[in-house]
Formats: structure tokens, sequence, C-alpha cells
């Protein structure tokens, strides 16, 4: 069944209500609850049911769940070992401002661009104490946090969305008519027109060294700290209940040696659920050997880590809660259906990243969304005689927007997580600077299909 300019509804209440209430879970099961009733009428209770049951069955949903309460269990455990702490005694050393902290942050997400998961998980365990004692706004962590993760990971050829990507193009019989040597040489020709990446690193450097204006939000973040001290609101007091360790005392080989583990099997084995499982037993024959806590503590953080992670992975339920309805309603189809009567090869790339990051903005569906639309997007390139190249690299940009930009994608969720900040207040004070970045890339996609 068709449902036209419906499949918007959903979305739109879901922008509108999360803006007001600033609740995000809230917003996304209710978004997901008038989806099925446009689908089902009255009868919607079940279906709606069903579609709950359907979006926790599935595996690559359980693989994020995991992997990112994992993740909590291994911060737990970190912090336990005190192995933070050791981290904290050199970072201070190192960062003695608050540039410096922000320039720290920008150069550990660059440098730990395996995954975007892993990188802002990682970075924020980091840095996150020392930027507090020197008065970095969580904000600005977050901000930058999520800035130089994914849009890193897009412009390094050596990482999992690198390989997803070159995947999809790959099999496309437009994308195999031009005859590249490989499916990495196809990538790196796209790497220099991935506009929105490239401008998102560049502005997330010059805010961290303070050449970027702090506007809107972020500015108001700027002065709760200059007048309380606060480095979070009253809002993201809930994640914070528990004090940062202000011991400096910790081994920092307690903190690196996990972590470095951590980077490795994630590269070897190219997954990093299984990184983390293999991360979190080494833990395990770290420290009980050593006395740094006993079985029973070591299992009860496993526990506690996860549970800690639970309003990050309410709202990550929330979101593929939402994808999965917009595909049942045929959203991405509808969406580009209508746009297509307005292209021509000029204008092409530029319409494709704001449909692509339209879609991903809405379903928060990264992977998901460029699956079902660059089947449909790259022929369509090739009938209209657009830019291959020039195509791929606007989606690129358009699904590492939508990513950024989309208030409860699994990117923001987790800089927020990792930040410990209200989820609301990181995407309020981030998306000045990503419709700033998005409003340059059309206008380098213009100039370049020119």
């Amino acid at each position: 069944m068709e449902y036209g300019a419906l499949t918007l509804i959903p979305i739109v209440f879901i922008i509108v209500t999360a803006i007001l209430t600033r609740k995000s879970f809230e917003s996304l099961m209710a978004g997901s609850v008038i989806a099925c009733m446009i689908m089902h009428g009255t009868g919607f209770f079940l279906p709606w049911v069903d579609m709950l049951l359907e979006t926790l069955s599935d595996p690559e949903n359980q693989w994020v769940i995991l992997v990112c309460g994992l993740f909590g269990s291994l911060i737990a455990m970190l912090r336990e070992s005190r192995g933070t702490s050791g981290f904290i005694r050199i970072g201070e050393k190192l960062c003695r401002s608050e540039r410096s902290a922000l320039l720290g942050t920008f150069i550990l997400g660059a440098v730990i661009f395996v995954d975007d998961y892993l990188n802002m998980l990682t970075v924020g365990t980091c840095m996150r104490p020392i930027c507090d004692r020197r008065k970095v706004p969580r904000e600005a962590l977050a901000y930058l946090l999520d800035s130089t993760g994914t849009p890193i990971c897009v412009l390094l050829p050596f990482s999992t969305w690198t390989a997803f990507y070159i995947s999809l193009f790959m099999k496309e019989e437009a994308v195999q008519a031009m005859h590249f040597s490989s499916g990495l040489a196809m990538y790196i020709q796209t790497i220099p027109y991935i506009f929105y990446a490239i401008i998102t690193v560049i502005m997330v450097f010059l805010f961290a060294m303070g050449w970027m204006p702090r506007i809107g939000p972020m500015k108001k973040a700027y002065e709760r700290v200059k007048k309380t001290g606060r480095t979070y609101s009253e809002e993201s007091e809930k994640y914070n209940l528990e004090a940062e360790d202000t011991d400096t005392n910790g081994n920092i080989a307690d903190f690196l040696l996990p972590i470095f583990v951590l980077i490795v099997v994630t590269i070897l084995a190219d997954d990093i659920l299984a990184a983390v499982i293999v991360t979190l037993a080494l833990c395990l024959v770290m420290y009980i050997p050593r006395k740094k806590m006993t079985f029973t503590q070591w299992s009860g953080l496993l526990i506690t880590g996860f549970c800690e992670m639970m309003p990050t992975l309410a709202i990550l339920a929330g979101a593929f809660t939402v994808a999965r309805c917009c595909n049942a309603m045929h959203l991405p189809e509808y969406v580009i259906s209508t746009v297509q009567p307005f292209v021509t090869p000029q204008t092409y790339p530029m319409i494709i990243f704001l449909v692509v990051s339209a879609l991903t903005f809405a379903t928060s569906s990264t992977w998901g969304i460029s699956t079902i639309v660059i089947p449909i997007i790259i022929p369509l390139a090739a009938a209209v005689n657009a830019d291959m190249i020039l195509t791929m690299a606007a989606i690129l940009s358009g699904s590492t927007f939508g990513s950024h930009a989309c208030f409860y994608s699994d990117a923001t969720v987790l800089a927020s997580a990792a930040s410990r900040v209200e989820n609301m207040e990181h995407a309020f004070t981030q998306i000045p600077y990503a419709a700033i970045g998005a409003v340059i890339t059309c206008v380098c996609l213009l100039i370049a299909a020119g």
C-alpha cells in the first residue's frame, strides 16, 4: 500500500515533540505508534507490539545494543581499576588549558579512526575528566566526539564505514562500468568530494583552537561554565550522580593496555563486539590476580556498567523502531520519487545530498537508508548523466550529515553518553555547526557539478 505524504507525519511529529519536550525516547515511541496507526488504523496496537519485537529480534540491532551495553561495562571496570586515574595524571600534564584539552580530544579522535563507536566511547572515557578540570562544557566535548567520530571514519579508507560503502557501491552496474582497479581505488577517488565530512573536520579543529565562535546554545553552555563553574547543566545531573575520580595515583597501564587490545582486536577481527568481549576478559586476568578487584566485583561491574547505558539503549531501541516503521511505509522510495522530476546533471549531487541527509535524519538509520537508496540513486545518476564520483560522494556526505545532525542517531546518542550530557542538549548545541557545514556542502556540490 502506498501512503504518500502520510509517511512524513510520524517524522514531523517526532521532531516537533522532541524539540518541545526535550524527550527523545518518548517522542520516538509515540512516533512509532502514530506510524502504526496510519498503517493499521484502529487495529494498530498488536502490529505495533509485533514491530517492537521484530526490532529487538533483529541481529543488527542486537549487535548495537550489546556493543553499547558492554562498553558501559568496560568503562566501569577501567574506572574501578583506577586505570583512568593514571591516564588523567598524564593528560593533565599535557592539557593545561581549555584549548589544549579540546585539541587533545580532536587528536585522539583523529587517531582512533577504525570505528565511530570505538572512537566516541573511547575518547569520551579518556578526555571527559580532563575536560572537566579545564572547565570545558560537556556540550563542547560531545560536539568534538560526534564531529571526529563518523566524519573522520568516512574520510579515511581503512574504517568500517569504508568497507561498508565499498561493498554497496561496487554492486552497482554503473559503478562497475567505470572499471576501477579495486573498490578501494574507487573510494579514494570520492574522498576529495566528501565535502560535509571535510568541512566538519576543519570546523571542529577551528573550534578546538578557539577560532570558531561559540554560537547559539553552545555560547550559553560556555556562559554557564563561566558563571557557575559547572561543566554540565542541571538536566544532565542524572547522568553524573557518581563523581569523577579525583585521585590520579592509578596505573596508566591498567587503562592503556585494555584500550590498546580493544583497538587491535577491532582491526583484526573487524568486529568491535568481539573486541569489547576480549577486552572484558583481559580485565578479568589483569585486575583480579593483582587484587584490583575481586571476581564478584568484576561480575558486578559487568552488570552495573551495562545498566548505566540503559538510557542510551532505550533511545537507540526507539530509533530502530521508527526506522522499521518508516521502511514499512516506504518513506525512502516516496521521497526519491517526489524529487526525481526536478533533477538535472548539475543539481543531482546536491539534491541527492539533501535527500540522503533528510532520510538519514528522519530514520536515524545511516547504513540502513544507504542500503535502500543506493540501488535507486546510482542507476538514476547514470540515466540523467550526473557525475558518478560526485554522486557517490554526495551520498557519503548526506549519510554523515544525517547521522551528525539527527538527535536520535546512534552517533549523537553515543556522543552524549560518552560525555554524560543530556542527549537533546548535545543535539541543540551541535545543530548550528552542522547546519553551517551542510550549507557550505550544498554550495561546493553545485560548484563541483557545474
